[in-house]
């Protein structure tokens, strides 16, 4: 008897690890791809490693030192700021209204779904193929100058990516086209989960659409908000393909479009490859990134 009860409970035991069979393999993936760069950046940081040079020596803080005493690196970090902030508040912004219009009873739009599929769109094309378009139309014999000297609204073609208005101007436009879309299918998804009996009792007590906006949507969209700002949030701190493809690959004109990312490349594509360097803002950029995203949770919290 007491064998037959030992034998049952070591079988129950041995399956009660099926479990982490299962999930094994995204563990060991985590771990190799995700948790290992992360440990050996911060190591390379401390050190003056170059790709020519293979492995490098201790030098404690004086990659950071060198990083924090370059003017470029803190006219990446402001460049970087200003472009995510100025295609993050018009993206959340017009994503909220379109929102807000597609789920409305009152409005009751058609043909919502295409809608939705049309904005959605421009998240599904390569930014590198974007950049590309966008710096053939701007380019000095592209079409945009074509069009604006035969209408005669121009006398002679302009450089328009030498321009740091037009540059920064052309790198928000393109980042806020291409992720407003996934934007407002997140809060879309956000609104429908909202029940409607909430807006119902609203509307009985007298309640406009702006209070219910502001008293029953925003409150009960905060998760969703609080993914979208954390995740708009990264993407943009890693800002990199398209400011690189628009210009030379260097943040022309004169470094008003130099990002977090394209430094750290630069950086790295140096005469000697400096991976210690690169490595410094790496890890400069995944510090003030992790500083705001828990920013970010604190301030949306659910309070008591």
């Amino acid at each position: 008897m007491t064998a037959a009860n030992s034998h049952k409970t070591g079988f129950r035991f041995k399956k009660d690890y099926y479990g982490y069979l299962f999930i094994a393999p995204f563990i060991i993936a985590f771990l190799l791809f995700g948790l290992y760069p992360v440990y050996n950046t911060f190591r390379l940081s401390f050190t003056n490693t170059t790709l020519m040079g293979g492995s490098g020596s201790f030098v404690g803080l004086q990659n950071y030192q060198r990083l924090f005493d370059t003017p470029q690196f803190m006219k990446a970090v402001s460049n970087t700021w200003l472009l995510w902030i100025l295609n993050f508040i018009p993206q959340i912004g017009i994503a909220l209204l379109l929102s807000v219009w597609f789920t409305s009873v009152r409005l009751r739009i058609r043909a919502v779904g295409i809608w939705r599929t049309v904005y959605y769109l421009p998240n599904l094309l390569m930014p590198a193929a974007i950049a590309a378009l966008f710096f053939s139309l701007f380019s000095f014999f592209g079409p945009v100058n074509q069009a604006l000297v035969r209408s005669g609204l121009i006398a002679e073609p302009v450089q328009w990516l030498q321009n740091q208005t037009v540059a920064r101007g052309l790198v928000i436009f393109i980042q806020w086209w291409m992720w407003f879309g996934a934007t407002i299918i997140l809060i879309m998804a956000g609104m429908t989960s909202i029940s409607v009996s909430l807006y119902e009792s609203a509307m009985i007590d007298g309640a406009d659409e702006w209070k219910m906006f502001r008293w029953i949507t925003i409150p009960l969209l905060k998760p969703i908000l609080i993914y979208v700002f954390v995740t708009s949030l990264v993407g943009g701190m890693q800002m990199f393909d398209i400011p690189f493809l628009l210009t030379d690959g260097r943040g022309s004109p004169s470094g008003s479009i130099l990002t977090n990312n394209m430094l750290m490349y630069l950086k790295f594509s140096s005469s000697q490859g400096h991976i210690g360097a690169a490595s410094a803002v790496g890890v400069v950029v995944f510090i003030m990134t992790t500083v705001i995203a828990l920013g970010i949770f604190y301030f949306l919290r659910e309070k008591n």
